[in-house]
């Protein structure tokens, strides 16, 4: 199962992240993971959303640069060594991990992973009894 992931483009200037948080706010879109990445000039703000479609025309109508990609949302424990079994796993698949990031409550973590090829990653994880989330799971959380 894949989900959906925006990357916005965004200048290295205060309040750039709070125009995006609010303005997907007022149309609605849930903003259910991110994780902002930066460099000297400009950030990243890969993120999952309630309505990919609606919050890439609301930031292109609103200037912003913005791409779309699939990424991958495991579902695991959050105990220690849960998160390891997994990445054992995707290691010894010959699987490079591109980025990560992860959000967790209570007993649930949920890891979003950007590999270097999709589908395998995929086969992998799911032959080996890992728990894969869809988008519309995300939203329920």
């Amino acid at each position: 199962m894949l989900t959906k992931q925006l990357s916005i483009f965004l200048e290295n200037k205060r309040g750039r992240f709070t125009e995006v948080a609010k303005l997907l706010g007022s149309e609605n879109i849930n903003m259910t993971a991110f994780t902002v990445s930066e460099n000297s000039d400009f950030g990243i703000l890969r993120l999952i959303v309630s309505d990919t479609d609606k919050a890439i025309d609301v930031l292109r109508n609103n200037k912003y640069a913005v791409t779309e990609a699939d990424v991958i949302c495991l579902h695991c424990p959050n105990k220690p060594g849960a998160l390891g079994r997994a990445m054992d796993i995707i290691t010894n698949a010959d699987i490079f991990i591109e980025y990560m990031y992860a959000f967790s409550e209570g007993e649930s973590a949920h890891v979003i992973i950007r590999p270097d090829n999709l589908k395998e990653c995929v086969e992998v994880l799911n032959a080996n009894k890992l728990e894969l989330l869809a988008a519309s799971d995300l939203y329920k959380l």
